[in-house]
């Protein structure tokens, strides 16, 4: 009984969240993580702003991670984000959910359901959970855990949560030029948005039924909200800072 009282004492969501409280750097909060991680019997994360529905890669959307670099290269080089039903669930909902890579792949539209259960199976993240995120301005991320272990209980996934949104907000706070694009407005989200899919200026105009000029002007001022020197950069910007959803 003592030493299942010290697990849970170990694991508090008020333990983590003065850990975090006290991190002075994002490798602090990468760091942490990694412990979050080996403590839940886990094999790594992936914090992630959450990708825009024009978005053909995940590696953009990336903030830190212990999930193997040729894995997320293996994985945008087959544009699996363009049908998974992970990313289509932070898009549409902000509920945690587990992940068991044959199920849930199942349904996929785009025939890649074999292609993104082996991907996930060969770097060893067969299952894990997912976990949306926000910040106070109302920026939009996720924290993701992927292992071979058995499901989450209920208990640790409201713990996991809870640490979801510490991280996120932690690590967004250390990154103040992502922070100022929060006022971009609705138009210039949307600009950005179909930019970061390779649009240009005329086919922009065309999706929106704006005018080419309007377009121009809605990712000018994006671009000087953003404190970037084009709108290639200005793109790049709001996507570390969730704004692209």
């Amino acid at each position: 009984m003592t030493e299942y009282l010290a697990e849970l004492a170990s694991r508090s969501p008020a333990r983590w969240a003065r850990r975090f409280a006290e991190v002075g750097s994002e490798h602090d909060v990468a760091s942490l993580l990694s412990d979050v991680t080996k403590d839940y019997g886990l094999a790594g994360y992936m914090l992630i702003t959450v990708p825009s529905g024009t978005s053909t890669e995940i590696l953009p959307y990336v903030l830190m991670t212990t999930w193997p670099a040729e894995m997320l290269r293996d994985y945008d080089r087959a544009g699996l984000i363009l049908g998974s039903p992970v990313i289509h669930h932070l898009r549409h909902s902000t509920n945690p959910f587990q992940y068991e890579a044959v199920s849930t792949n199942s349904n996929r539209a785009d025939g890649k359901a074999q292609l993104a259960v082996c991907l996930f199976g060969r770097y060893g993240l067969p299952r894990g959970a997912y976990f949306p995120a926000h910040n106070p301005l109302g920026q939009r991320g996720a924290l993701a855990f992927g292992g071979e272990r058995p499901a989450l209980t209920h208990r640790e996934m409201a713990e996991l949560n809870a640490i979801a949104n510490l991280a996120f907000t932690r690590v967004i706070d250390f990154r103040p030029d992502d922070r100022a694009g929060a006022s971009l407005s609705r138009r210039e989200v949307e600009c950005l948005s179909w930019a970061s899919a390779g649009k240009t200026s005329v086919e922009i105009s065309g999706i929106l039924g704006l005018s080419e000029y309007t377009v121009n002007h809605y990712l000018n001022r994006a671009t000087r909200k953003l404190d970037a020197v084009n709108r290639v950069q200005a793109v790049v910007k709001a996507i570390r800072a969730g704004l692209l959803n």
